[in-house]
């Protein structure tokens, strides 16, 4: 009875079926078959991964990275990473949204949106090294700009206390807009009545921002968390062209320790490294999902 009213509903919705199977194949071709390639890689002997009759190895090659202390670490700085990056874009993404989104801006707003945007466009590689140039301590304009003000010299991506500092405030100028384009989007379907009623109620500023205003915002807030927690655990790029996982390893994540490994031909443990990552990547963003989904109201 079931398969029945499945197959009525299938053959009722079949002209959606039929524009969706070519986007449906090109994932399973594109996304999912080099996943399901990885993983197997993992399993094999590095000497033999890439010939037509690979060897098998079982779970040595996992073990080998699990035993690793510089994977470990490089797993501990990641996680360390996306948790600061994902806590400091949405933030800052959502402080955006609500001032461009206040009517006291009477003038500018798409200014702000397109200056916060642009960056969201702009081509990874590019964005990079002009940040690299900009934190340069000989003739970056960072330092130049503290010294005019006589204010200390900023170490940037040279030195080990300020490089993770450094690579964040990159990547918040290269992803906020984003993030804040969402927001701006849930705000824009809000019920203002809600508000009007609160403040008929008596409720300051910020007993409607909580009560009424951030609930409403919870389908971007799950949106923006999900993605950012996938975006942050695979960071990759800001790394190869700023810091090559520099100072003293500090910015070593694991994306790029198993770019290294790839390099020197470690197949199957730079693929075990991936495979790991991404079931990282899998159990952290349900969780988000989870967390976020758990409290929101029925």
């Amino acid at each position: 009875m079931a398969l029945a009213a499945t197959i009525d509903l299938a053959w009722r919705n079949r002209v959606f079926y039929l524009f969706a199977a070519p986007f449906a194949a090109l994932t399973a071709v594109f996304g999912l078959w080099p996943i399901a390639l990885s993983i197997q890689v993992s399993f094999t002997a590095s000497g033999t991964a890439l010939s037509a009759a690979p060897a098998y190895v079982g779970f040595a090659n996992y073990a080998t990275v699990l035993a690793d202390p510089l994977f470990l670490a490089s797993m501990a700085r990641t996680l360390l990473y996306t948790a600061l990056a994902v806590v400091a874009n949405l933030a800052f993404a959502l402080a955006m949204a609500m001032l461009i989104d206040s009517p006291r801006l009477k003038a500018g707003t798409m200014f702000f949106r397109l200056a916060l945007f642009l960056p969201v466009v702009t081509p990874d590689v590019a964005g990079y090294v002009v940040w690299r140039w900009l934190f340069d301590r000989s003739f970056g304009a960072i330092n130049a700009a503290l010294g005019e003000l006589g204010l200390p010299e900023f170490g940037g991506i040279a030195s080990v206390d300020t490089v993770t500092t450094a690579i964040l405030i990159a990547e918040l100028w290269h992803h906020a807009g984003f993030y804040m384009t969402i927001f701006l989007a849930n705000l824009a379907m809000r019920d203002r009545a809600l508000e009007e009623a609160a403040a008929i109620d008596g409720a300051s500023a910020w007993q409607t921002w909580r009560h009424v205003i951030l609930p409403q915002l919870r389908p971007a807030i799950v949106v923006n968390l999900v993605y950012a927690t996938i975006q942050f655990l695979k960071t990759f790029t800001v790394v190869v062209v700023m810091t090559k996982g520099g100072p003293a390893d500090r910015t070593n994540f694991v994306s790029y320790y198993a770019y290294q490994l790839f390099d020197q031909a470690r197949y199957g443990e730079a693929t075990a490294m991936a495979s790991i990552l991404f079931a990282c990547v899998i159990a952290l963003s349900l969780g988000a999902f989870r967390l976020v989904d758990r409290e929101a109201p029925r």
